[in-house]
């Protein structure tokens, strides 16, 4: 059932006006035998068919003005602006008024798409994007980010844990494998050209006992993220830098966790790290203990190590240690802060029955509410100060190997527009900075789709005004 009245949520650092509502007929049905099985695959398994944009030269058949002001921040639900006319199948192409400029959007919007809302005055100072939820009638307005490179906008004196970052969960893991095994829809250049800022990986030495080597194979659990070859370490790393070569001004916050098969243990994959490629390069890797300010870690990838590390490296960093620690990491867990005090996780993975969805649902958004009452200080944390500031981790993962419809696919298919719906319209703080934290996600941009992405990033804006 659709909302009956328009809510217009604004999460730009400037008010908006709406001025004008066109509505539009529904376009008209498939007229082809694909089109038409389109429309039964999308009856059968519940997704939502892509919506055709209003091409242009389409009549409206009604046009209405109006003078509703959202400032920023704030959420206004119109009385004079319905839903829908005559059926919940109509489109509507809104005008927006900002500072004297105008900017149209067309809900609901396909979701394939990457929406930036359309600027109809030369020279426009500003970039807009929408994301519309069409049950709640609901469009929430976010500044538009270049993905590739949204952390240019920030200043160096953020601390990383104050962002909110989309992440991906076993980020390797696109490849050709079986469906309980395979987590992500692209690659990770594609994730990180799309925005992604956070890596989940796990590997494993390939000679373990042969430090000379620096051989590490990607894994997922005890199977290879791939039916076509071994997908290596290196290989990944060489994506990630070649990115960061491109775009100096992003960082890259990866964990690291030792998984696969053999026999191999922490102290071998915490030297092969440290030898071959953080020593082989130390500009390009924070290891650390403390959170670091953005201006600490541009061009660079933060090391956070789900693994324990060998005497000697404890007394790396004048004896603090080496990696951001969460080699505690409680398993299958509703909420958990790390010793270190650097990372709090929900990582409740264990989604036995379509039922445990909806719980699922439940913890993430209960992490998202923790984070968004953060108030984070600006600048460089004191190593042996009070509150660490730790970064919020929040997996939107779930499976369960023995049942097909708990698989990360169909599970990210139910979290992931559960989690946009919750951002765009409910996620905020009373005291806080609104941020979202770590969101780490599997089966992001599948079909084109970065609405998740998008809005996390959107998120950032708050954090951005503090600092003004």
């Amino acid at each position: 059932m659709v909302a009956e009245h328009l809510t217009v949520r604004n999460l730009t650092s400037k008010p908006v006006i709406l001025k004008h509502v066109e509505r539009f007929n529904p376009p008209d049905g498939p007229k082809t035998i694909s089109g038409h099985f389109t429309t039964m695959m999308s009856n059968i398994t519940g997704t939502p068919a892509e919506i055709a944009p209003i091409q242009d030269g389409t009549e409206s058949f009604a046009r209405q003005d109006v003078d509703v002001r959202v400032e920023p921040f704030m959420e206004v639900t119109s009385n004079d602006v319905r839903a829908f006319d005559k059926s919940d199948k109509e489109r509507m192409r809104l005008t927006f008024e900002i500072e004297g400029e105008k900017y149209q959007i067309q809900v609901p919007v396909p979701t394939k798409e990457t929406i930036t809302m359309k600027a109809l005055s030369p020279n426009p100072r500003f970039h807009l994007t929408g994301i519309h939820i069409p049950e709640h009638s609901h469009l929430a307005i976010f500044s538009s980010a270049n993905l590739d490179g949204w952390m240019r906008e920030l200043k160096d004196d953020t601390l990383t844990s104050a962002l909110s970052i989309p992440g991906t969960h076993n980020s390797p893991a696109c490849h050709i494998a079986p469906p309980s095994v395979r987590c992500q829809a692209v690659s990770p250049r594609e994730q990180l050209d799309n925005g992604v800022r956070f890596f989940d990986v796990r590997c494993h030495p390939q000679w373990p006992n042969d430090p000379a080597k620096d051989g590490l194979i990607l894994a997922h659990s005890v199977f290879p993220v791939s039916l076509t070859g071994q997908k290596t370490f290196r290989g990944l790393l060489d994506e990630i830098e070649s990115f960061l070569d491109r775009n100096p001004s992003e960082t890259l916050i990866m964990s690291v966790k030792r998984e696969g098969p053999g026999e191999h243990n922490d102290d071998q994959l915490a030297n092969i790290l440290k030898t071959h490629y953080a020593n082989a390069k130390p500009s390009r890797w924070y290891t650390d203990t403390k959170v670091p300010t953005l201006g600490e870690v541009r061009g660079k990838i933060v090391l956070v190590r789900r693994f324990s590390i060998p005497e000697h490296l404890t007394k790396e960093h004048d004896g603090r240690g080496w990696g951001l620690d969460a080699s505690i990491w409680a398993d299958n867990c509703d909420y958990h802060a790390c010793p270190s005090g650097t990372i709090c996780i929900q990582d409740f993975y264990e989604v036995q029955e379509t039922e445990n969805i909806e719980k699922k649902i439940d913890l993430v958004n209960a992490q998202l509410c923790r984070s968004a009452e953060c108030c984070y200080p600006v600048g460089v944390l004191k190593v042996d100060g009070g509150d660490r500031c730790p970064f919020f981790v929040n997996f939107l993962s779930g499976s369960n190997f023995w049942k097909v419809q708990t698989w990360p696919e169909k599970v990210a298919a139910k979290l992931n527009p559960a989690t946009v719906d919750y951002i765009c319209r409910r996620h905020k703080g009373n005291k806080g900075d609104w941020s979202t934290g770590i969101i780490v996600c599997d089966w992001v941009g599948k079909d084109g789709d970065w609405d998740l992405v998008r809005c996390i990033v959107g998120m950032n804006t708050k954090l951005a005004m503090k600092q003004h």
